[in-house]
């Protein structure tokens, strides 16, 4: 855990405590916090002294070599199952009793064990869908 609470640290902290349901870049962050004069190598140390604590969790999406970044220490993300969408970079929490039907299924099928909080599941959000579909036509 980290010794000190830095003006950097709290900042970003403050920053990914209002967004648990999104991912960013780091260069995403640092723009997002540069009017707080918080340089992109503060914002990569933290995010690495937060991974390693488990309030952030680091992703890519399919296709992509760029890391995201996630808050995971929020309270409503505590035991979920996320899913990402591929096309907006959303995060949504998967409903409970679908959280529940799909652990349960893949440990009845499969004599396997998820760890909800750690697993992301990929694909595209309705709005994305409907967008799609709305331009198709």
């Amino acid at each position: 855990m980290s010794k000190y609470v830095t003006r950097q640290r709290k900042a970003l902290l403050s920053y990914l405590r209002v967004r648990p349901d999104e991912l960013f870049t780091a260069q995403e962050i640092a723009e997002a916090l540069k009017a707080e004069s918080i340089s992109l190598s503060a914002v990569y140390r933290n995010l690495s002294d937060l991974e390693l604590e488990g309030q952030v969790r680091r992703s890519t999406r399919g296709g992509e070599r760029e890391i995201r970044y996630q808050f995971m220490a929020a309270e409503s993300c505590r035991g979920c199952l996320h899913l990402c969408c591929t096309e907006c970079g959303r995060t949504f929490h998967m409903s409970g009793n679908g959280a529940a039907a799909l652990a349960d299924a893949v440990s009845k099928s499969d004599h396997f064990t998820l760890d909800c909080a750690e697993t992301v599941l990929y694909g595209q959000c309705a709005a994305c869908r409907e967008r799609r579909e709305g331009s198709e036509t």
